[in-house]
């Protein structure tokens, strides 16, 4: 949490409706993937104005919290910045723990209970809010965090008056001061409720069904994806620049998504990706085209299972290289093996260490699923 995470190229395309699958799947791409892809690299421009952008962001707020106490959102972590970067909300959606903080010198008190209330009511639709910069949050529908907290008196927390009484009661009761390098800093902390994952999920199970049927990918996969990329997390970013519940990047699985089952020439944006529903739908998509696509090759369907997942993390490149450097050979290597073969493979000798606990995580994440729906 204390690294610059590089994300949030800035996109000024239009978002597009969802359209019904039609995948283009002649013949398969050199390398195209959730990580990484054959497509080209973002502008050099670009990349300076957005590193400029983040390094503005980054100035303000360590100007306030000190290079020790700095914190970004990340694809578990919601942090928000107001109030000239001197306060800050921090959720934690694998601890389930919400911290409201503030390094303010001038009614600390007030400033604290104004981010609470923006916070227990922040809204559903993450393209409301603004991560990188410290504009209000603009408080409006039902509440994404409804169901996930509960007031003193144990109840959920919908309107204004409640998450007001609420705020009052933890200033009264759970204010703590926190000395810094900087200074001292003034917070509350929030449990989340038991089930605050299940509450999260159930919000997006409906949108789950229906890509899974659209796109003929099992619902538990999706499932399973959506929990290891982002706990359930709506407003996920990371620093390879994904986007939202599935962590799509725009400019590879995006792009790819848009050109091929779209027929779309940009790309999504990121209010677009933010979009629960859209993010899904790009997801299952992209699980579509890597099936028909990319590793249609792969003879047994097992294997075509770990394969897309780990692809969906690594690349498909990065599956085809745990068996050999030439494409064509490393496919022939790939359906010589048995399932469990293949496994140990991705595993243990994929070229990133990461892609090789990727495909751990989902797979128990898909046992958990189904065992929880037997």
């Amino acid at each position: 949490m204390k690294k610059l995470w590089l994300l949030l190229f800035p996109l000024l395309l239009s978002a597009c409706a969802q359209q019904p699958v039609t995948c283009v799947c002649e013949s398969p791409a050199n390398n195209t993937a959730h990580s990484g892809s054959s497509r080209p690299a973002v502008p050099a421009k670009d990349r300076e104005a957005f590193e400029k952008l983040i390094q503005y962001f980054a100035t303000q707020v360590k100007k306030e919290w000190g290079d020790d106490d700095y914190m970004v959102a990340s694809k578990h972590h919601y942090v928000k910045y107001i109030d000239g970067y001197r306060t800050r909300a921090h959720i934690d959606f694998d601890k389930g723990k919400i911290w409201v903080s503030t390094v303010a010198r001038y009614q600390p008190e007030a400033r604290l209970k104004n981010a609470i209330i923006e916070t227990l009511l922040m809204p559903s639709d993450p393209s409301k809010v603004d991560l990188f910069s410290d504009k209000k949050v603009v408080v409006s529908g039902k509440p994404f965090l409804l169901g996930q907290v509960v007031d003193h008196d144990g109840k959920p927390i919908e309107w204004q008056w409640r998450a007001n009484r609420f705020a009052e009661f933890l200033l009264a009761n759970k204010l703590t001061m926190k000395q810094l390098k900087k200074g001292h800093a003034y917070y509350v902390e929030i449990d989340m409720v038991q089930d605050h994952l299940s509450q999260r999920e159930y919000q997006y199970a409906h949108l789950i069904r229906e890509a899974s049927r659209r796109y003929q990918i099992d619902e538990d996969l999706i499932y399973a994806i959506i929990k290891t990329e982002s706990s359930f997390n709506p407003y996920a970013v990371s620093h390879a620049g994904a986007y939202g519940l599935m962590q799509v990047i725009p400019k590879t699985a995006g792009a790819d998504v848009f050109k091929l089952v779209k027929n779309r020439n940009d790309i999504p944006t990121r209010d677009y990706l933010f979009d629960p529903a859209n993010n899904i739908d790009t997801g299952a998509a992209y699980f579509h085209i890597l099936k028909n696509r990319y590793l249609r090759d792969v003879s047994n369907p097992t294997t075509k299972h770990y394969s897309m997942i780990s692809a969906y993390n690594g690349g498909t490149g990065g599956v085809l290289s745990t068996f050999d450097s030439d494409r064509k050979q490393a496919m022939r290597e790939l359906n010589a093996m048995s399932p469990t073969q293949v496994y140990n493979a991705l595993t243990t000798e994929h070229p990133k260490a990461e892609a090789r606990r990727y495909l751990q995580k989902v797979l128990y994440f898909q046992k958990e699923f189904n065992a929880g729906n037997l």
